[in-house]
Parts: C-alpha cells; sequence; structure tokens
C-alpha cells in the first residue's frame, strides 16, 4: 500500500543545539524536551520544537511569548500640561521587508510489510517527493532551512508490546538513515519508537474476529512512519497594499 502525504503548515520553529540523533527524544507539554528537562532548540531556526500534541494553550514565554497573556501594564500618572514643541519632519519609512515564515510539515509513510522495518517503494517516493518540496521555493517562500526533523516509527496492534516498541524504533531508524542518505545533518534528526500507542482512527473497525490475512491487511495503515520537519524560509509573497479612504463627495448646492 502507498503511503498517504499530509503536509501541514504551522507556527513553530527551533533555535539552538540539539542533542544527538541516535538518542531518543521525550515530549512533555506540547515540547521536545532533553533528558535534563529543558526544552530542545535547533541551531538557526530561533524557535523551541514542537510536537504533534502543541496546542497554543501549552505554549511557554520560552518559547512562544507572543501566545502566552501578558500583565496589564500600569497605569500611567496624568503628568503637567506642557506646551507641546514643533514637531520634525519624520522621513518616509523605508518598507520593511516581509518576516521570514515559520515552516512545520509533515507525511505519514504507511502500509510497511507486516513484521519488517524495510520502507517500501512507495515510501521511498514520497518521502523523495516531500523532501523536494522542501527544497525547492516558490511563489509564496524560498527553499526551507531545516531545524529539526522529528521520525516516529508505529506498529499495528498485532504482537506483544515489547516486540512492537522494538519495531517501532526499527522503522524509525531505517527512516531516518534514509533522509540522511539525502543529505540532511542527522544531527538534526531526533527519532523515537511508539509502537502501537497511537493506531491510525480507522482501524478500530478492525475485528480481532477477523482471519488473520484480512486483519493484518486491516491494520496496514498503522504500521507506518511519521516525519515532522519544522525549519524557516524566506517569505516571498508581496506585502498587500493598504486600501485607501473614500474621498467625501462635494454636497449638491439645492436649487
Amino acid at each position: 500500500m502507498r503511503s498517504a502525504l499530509r503536509i501541514t503548515l504551522a507556527s513553530a520553529i527551533v533555535a539552538a543545539a540539539l542533542a544527538p540523533a541516535l538518542a531518543s527524544a521525550q515530549a512533555k507539554d506540547g515540547y521536545l524536551t532533553d533528558t535534563a528537562g529543558g526544552v530542545v532548540k535547533a541551531p538557526g531556526a530561533g524557535v523551541c520544537v514542537r510536537t504533534s500534541q502543541w496546542t497554543p494553550a501549552l505554549a511557554i514565554a520560552e518559547c512562544d511569548p507572543d501566545l502566552v497573556k501578558k500583565p496589564a501594564p500600569p497605569v500611567a500618572q496624568k503628568a503637567a500640561p506642557q506646551k507641546a514643541a514643533p514637531a520634525p519632519q519624520k522621513a518616509a519609512p523605508k518598507p520593511k521587508p516581509p518576516a521570514p515564515l515559520n515552516i512545520e510539515e509533515k507525511i505519514e509513510l504507511q502500509g510497511m510489510e507486516f513484521n519488517k522495518a524495510e520502507m517500501t517503494a512507495g515510501n521511498k517516493e514520497d518521502l523523495d517527493k516531500f523532501l523536494g518540496v522542501l527544497g525547492e521555493g516558490n511563489k509564496q517562500r524560498g527553499p526551507v532551512q531545516i531545524g529539526a526533523v522529528i521520525v516516529t516509527g508505529h506498529t499495528d496492534r498485532i504482537g506483544s508490546m515489547k516486540y512492537n516498541m522494538k519495531l517501532s524504533e526499527k522503522r524509525a531508524i531505517t527512516v531516518k538513515d534514509y533522509i540522511v542518505s539525502k543529505g540532511i545533518d542527522q544531527k538534526l534528526i531526533f527519532w523515537e519508537g511508539k509502537g502501537p500507542k497511537q493506531p491510525i482512527p480507522v482501524t478500530k473497525f478492525c475485528d480481532n474476529k477477523m482471519k488473520r490475512k484480512q486483519l493484518i491487511e486491516c491494520l496496514a495503515p498503522n504500521r507506518r512512519v511519521t516525519v515532522e520537519v519544522v525549519g524557516r524560509a524566506q517569505n516571498l509573497a508581496k506585502p498587500k497594499a493598504k486600501p485607501q479612504a473614500a474621498k467625501p463627495q462635494a454636497a449638491k448646492p439645492k436649487p
């Protein structure tokens, strides 16, 4: 089964040094954290690494200060009125360049073979297209400067939890190595295995009373690896011109 491509944009970016790629990452309160409990940041991007569970309600001042509620400013006391000095003539402000775009894109590589960690031909083709889009600019943005890549392996529910956890980790490592082979620095990659803990919702209709072959086929979407990329890209969209206020019409003289 070919994997389904799903790409989403969000407002997360990472900035500062990352942990080694072969160490499993931990997720806490919507942000990726290291073994010491600190929020993981990536070099050159400028923001923290968010997880797929992140919501604006989980924002913290260290990573997303604009989303954290700020205290009301103190009321200033009125000063005695003074004669206003003549206002200096201001030079026309130069137009500011558009702010860089924070990018978050994701793909699900589904349909890996039962009891195996290898990528299918369809998985590789879809991942190649996904990585190619990141490196290509368009009318809206330039090429994405990758800050971090999060690779998560998954399995179906057949088999023991211990076995499936190891299998999901092998699948994550397989995809991680493939991404490295495409030229992405392995220091930017985090990987982990979730086993059968995060099944695709539609597979809840797969009945364990099915024949084994039918059940394996029904649960195929769960045998997958999720790849999430966060980074930054140049904003190429032209700023929208402000609408001009309509001029008042002169009143017509009465006859």
